[in-house]
């Protein structure tokens, strides 16, 4: 009979979906049927499934590390921020509706349906299924209707690890203020606690987990230590990207206020012979940098304003004249272009904007959402490039005939009459290794990295480190049957 235990952070950020990777890795290396899920996430790195559905880049990870295809089931409510106060809803991997968060609230009862329906469906075949929940349960102002954490909890009937994060500090107010602010019925759901985060000798915190068996009548699994290739594995929030030094080779990436999909950056993050620079807002593009690399965004037209307001423009003209390179995928690729039309008002009001200009394409956005894994030819040397697409609009204009990748007899992409500028909408690109060395060559750099086996091995460094520290007997014998799934 299928069981299920669910990870619950004391704060934002803890650690949350990287442990839950750990112990995928980890039971999946016991042979044993795992599943991840994560009943709503809130993020624009999204991943596009073999069903036809996104889900969020975190749950795709995850269900690589049990071993699993990632499917829409495994992410049911997907929340991507266009703006501050509202957010595009894709529910079961299909976009439904942009609410703003107070509507959003409201239509939270029906969306646990769908939670549910999803939850039950991937319990079938499978041995363990190890839950997500997402930012913490002790917002208690957020509990009603809530489907993220408590509230999923009740409805499925599964029991809770807490984690904390010691590396920020307080966490033993973390977690014993957790259980004194939770109503007692969602307390009782939590029957464990782990600490993450750990630097130096964990010995030295005997004493701190005393202290919270002690205030919480909660069994310990283990403190974890600091884990150091945790920068090996994909990113989950924008949040979490940071410049990565490595060789003589410089990629500037300006961080756009809704980027989506970066991803693209895990891959060339990790190259010993390239440093990927994030630059933030007001700060400029940097004189010396071989490449120029302008992410996928949420908010293309919205992004292209806010890349204007740095006076990224201007560097971006200045670096082209210097005979940089540049790259734009997705909403990056948009930017580049001629103009962008919005006749329907999908991003904000309807209308058109000038682009970028660097690139002789115009692209018009329509309502249509382009999902697809994609498999394409790297036309200059004929290498395989696999990949995923997912965005808004159709781009045409004369530099589509330079086109430099092809899927199938479709072209995809368009390149400058240089060559040094171009544009395409295949995300993940650079995660296939002869590809980015074919481009790497080209600018200059070399690449001898074989990406997915980096992030295999280092999932199996965590599965190992997660074994190491954490009492996993003790978690499966607090895991139990969902009361949803036994009843169904």
């Amino acid at each position: 009979m299928t069981k299920a235990i669910m990870i619950q952070g004391a704060g934002s950020n803890v650690g949350k979906s990287m442990v839950v990777a750990g112990l995928a890795r980890a039971f999946a290396n016991r042979g044993m049927r795992i599943a991840p899920f994560k009943p709503q996430n809130m993020s624009n790195n999204a991943a596009v499934t073999e069903d036809g559905g996104e889900i969020g880049r975190a749950q795709a990870l995850q269900a690589l590390a049990a071993h699993r295809a990632p499917h829409t089931d495994m992410n049911p409510v997907l929340l991507k921020p266009e703006t501050d106060i509202g957010a595009q809803v894709i529910v079961q991997g299909q976009r439904t509706a942009t609410l703003r968060a107070r509507d959003y609230a409201k239509a939270k009862p029906r969306l646990l349906e769908a939670v549910l329906e999803s939850f039950t469906r991937l319990c079938e075949g499978t041995d363990l299924v190890i839950i997500e929940g997402a930012g913490s349960p002790a917002e208690v102002n957020l509990r009603t209707g809530d489907i993220a954490n408590m509230g999923f909890a009740e409805a499925a009937g599964v029991p809770v690890i807490l984690v904390g994060d010691i590396d920020r500090g307080g966490v033993i107010a973390q977690v014993v203020g957790t259980q004194a602010i939770l109503p007692p019925e969602d307390a009782a759901h939590i029957k464990g606690f782990a600490i993450n985060k750990f630097r130096g000798d964990v010995s030295l915190f005997d004493d701190g987990l005393a202290e919270i068996i002690g205030r919480t009548g909660w069994p310990s699994l283990g403190v974890l230590p600091w884990f150091d290739e945790a920068w090996r594995l994909p990113a989950e929030d924008v949040m979490d990207i940071a410049s990565t030094p490595g060789g003589a080779f410089k990629v500037a990436v300006p961080r756009l206020n809704r980027i989506a999909n970066f991803d693209d950056l895990d891959p060339l993050s990790s190259e010993p012979n390239v440093s990927v620079e994030i630059i933030e807002a007001g700060h400029p593009l940097p004189g010396d940098a071989d490449l120029v690399l302008i992410p996928g965004s949420k908010s293309t037209i919205a992004d292209l304003a806010h890349f204007r307001a740095q006076g990224w423009d201007v560097d971006l003209h200045a670096h082209i004249r210097r005979g940089g390179q540049v790259m734009g995928i997705c909403g990056g690729y948009q930017m580049l272009g001629r103009e962008i039309a919005d006749p329907d008002g999908l991003e904000g009001n309807p209308g058109s904007v000038p682009g970028l200009g660097h690139l002789d394409v115009i692209t018009v956005m329509k309502p249509e959402k382009h999902l697809s894994l994609t498999e394409a030819t790297y036309l200059p040397t004929g290498d395989a490039v696999t990949g995923y697409e997912i965005h808004l609009g159709e781009t045409t204009g004369p530099d589509c005939s330079r086109a430099w990748l092809s899927v199938g007899d479709r072209p995809e992409g368009a390149a400058s009459t240089t060559g040094r500028v171009r544009g395409c909408y295949l995300h993940g690109l650079f995660s296939s290794d002869a590809f980015r060395a074919a481009i790497l060559a080209d600018l200059g750099a070399k690449s001898d990295l074989a990406f997915s086996d980096s992030v295999e091995a280092a999932l199996n460094t965590l599965a190992t480190h997660i074994e190491t520290h954490l009492d996993l007997d003790l978690l499966l014998n607090l895991a139990e049957t969902p009361r949803c799934y036994s009843k169904s």
